[in-house]
């Protein structure tokens, strides 16, 4: 199954530098205060660390936007933001910021607070990433490993694991060109941490590999064992996390489709129908006239298990 995977590698500026890849990522989105979250999130990244190896991340994104090196002091720095404020905002990669494999990103927000300015819709989101490379030498077994250890930490509304883009597919540069792959490929994810995080709420993403559901969503679609009797695709599993916290993983490996070799993943459109009325669309509705093409892609991408 994994050869199925394609290979990505998007390049700007005569190839010197690598914009995009193929890759996976783990996903949850909390609609909780930092300072709620700071614990769990903490044993989230220990586990990734001992997980990919403890030196595997060697650079951090400062707060005036530059990235820096991971050494024993940016170390203490990353786990006092983590503490000692009321929001957090950590981005850390690998030592040569070149090639998107490993990543862990968290923004973590003072939702509540007084000084704070945020919409309804507004939570707390974190995102891991691993190159497929990982998944083809250890197994599906492994990364559904991490997905799971990281749901135990985390109070997510909902969640997400399976195959994405990886670095920054939304930059104008080549723009045009994921959006090519991406409707290609409708099971790869196209991610934007900060953009989902401002307007998700208690909503889901479309379809991935694993699906974490909380509440209020799995509530609303009747619990676990209701949501299993609608699904009736052969490999898709529903495993509950608890009483109102469920993970829905479709087929032993995570698949990217292929529309253009009739690979259209039916489980996964399934799944979409049965969610359609809590998925989080950015841009819901027909196309306008004259939008953004930015605006226009995140419409066509939502929408590619339901179209």
């Amino acid at each position: 199954m994994s050869s199925s995977i394609p290979r990505i590698r998007l390049h700007v500026k005569n190839g010197e530098i690598l914009v995009a890849r193929d890759g996976l990522q783990i996903c949850f989105y909390m609609p909780h205060p930092h300072e709620a979250l700071s614990a769990g999130v903490q044993r989230t990244l220990d586990a990734y660390r001992d997980f990919i190896g403890r030196n595997s991340l060697g650079s951090y994104l400062d707060h005036e936007g530059e990235w820096q090196t991971l050494d024993a002091k940016a170390w203490e720095l990353t786990f006092r933001e983590l503490h000692d404020g009321a929001g957090a905002r950590i981005h850390l990669t690998e030592a040569a910021q070149m090639d998107d494999r490993f990543g862990f990103h968290y923004i973590g927000k003072p939702l509540g607070h007084p000084d704070g300015f945020y919409g309804p819709e507004e939570v707390s989101a974190l995102a891991v990433s691993l190159p497929t490379e990982f998944l083809e030498t250890h197994g599906p077994g492994r990364v559904r490993e991490l997905a799971l250890d990281m749901a135990k930490s985390l109070p997510f509304s909902s969640g997400h694991a399976g195959l994405a883009f990886l670095g920054e597919p939304l930059v104008s540069s080549v723009l045009s060109e994921v959006e090519k792959l991406a409707l290609r490929h409708p099971a790869m994810d196209v991610l934007s941490l900060d953009g989902r995080s401002r307007g998700i709420g208690t909503r889901v993403i479309g379809p991935a590999w694993m699906n974490f559901m909380g509440p209020p969503v799995l509530a609303e679609l009747g619990g676990a064992t209701a949501l299993r009797a609608r699904l009736h695709s052969p490999d898709t599993s529903v495993e509950e996390l608890g009483p109102d916290r469920a993970v829905v993983t479709l087929g032993p490996w995570p698949e990217a489709g292929d529309t253009e070799h009739g690979q259209t993943l039916p489980a996964y459109r399934e799944l979409a129908r049965v969610l359609e009325s809590w998925l989080y669309q950015e841009h819901p509705g027909p196309p306008q006239p004259h939008e953004h093409d930015l605006v226009r892609v995140r419409r066509r991408l939502e929408r590619r298990f339901l179209d």
